[in-house]
């Protein structure tokens, strides 16, 4: 499978780092704050649109086009996959929750009595685009959170996380229901604001490529900030 050759800095997107990219996708490692697609309430730029642009390389008549495999919130940085055929985003979407490993690390307020686990609920959304859990699964849609507790201070831990479903807002709904909110999180449950972003991060992306079936995992470094969070 032939990787692309390096393409010229006036031409590499902003506000990204492009992990690898060929004929069938392209992986990424979003920063916090870029969305990754536009949203009914949300108009600016998002990393779908730069992608797009950037494949394109300003060519107005161009009809390359980019299709949204999943998500990450906006706040949330890390690995990102998208696939440049509709064949291949359907073949990524069929692996998702089957053979698809997604891991994310986490800096959580307080130190967590069970140091790894899992967490299961049934996630819904308001009119507000809030998320919650409910008891009623006809209400909720199936959600599982496995982690692990890696380290810990006197006033936040530490955690690596396996997604194990792919619902919107999983990871910060559920362990601001455990009483562990994760740190910046300013719209589930944050106690105390810090300097910075999100302390959430999509760390490892595990899946087959759509062409040739290889097995292939793409990393993005955990952000510096996250130990200054945990020692703050």
């Amino acid at each position: 499978m032939k990787k692309f050759k390096p393409v010229p800095f006036r031409h590499r997107p902003k506000g990204m780092t492009i992990l690898y990219e060929d004929m069938d996708v392209i992986v990424i490692d979003k920063s916090s704050g870029l969305l990754t697609v536009r949203t009914n309430y949300e108009k600016e730029k998002t990393a779908h649109q730069i992608l797009i642009d950037y494949i394109r390389r300003g060519d107005t008549k161009s009809r390359k086009q980019l299709f949204v495999v999943h998500r990450l919130d906006r706040d949330t940085s890390g690995v990102l996959v998208f696939a440049k055929s509709f064949e291949a985003m359907e073949n990524l979407k069929q692996q998702w929750g089957v053979s698809v490993k997604k891991k994310y690390v986490a800096v959580v307020h307080g130190i967590m009595k069970e140091k790894s686990g899992r967490i299961t609920s049934y996630l819904a959304e308001n009119d507000d685009y809030e998320v919650f859990s409910v008891n009623d699964p006809q209400k909720g849609k199936l959600a599982i959170t496995a982690y692990e507790v890696i380290k810990e201070t006197k006033r936040c831990s530490l955690i690596e996380i396996d997604l194990l479903t792919g619902k919107k807002n999983q990871i910060r709904v559920h362990f601001l229901e455990k009483g562990h909110p994760i740190v910046n999180d300013e719209k589930y449950g944050n106690m105390f604001k810090r300097n910075g972003r999100l302390a959430l991060h999509s760390q490892f992306l595990t899946f087959n490529h759509p062409y040739s079936g290889r097995t292939m995992t793409f990393e993005a470094k955990v952000p510096d900030c996250f130990d200054i969070y945990l020692n703050a």
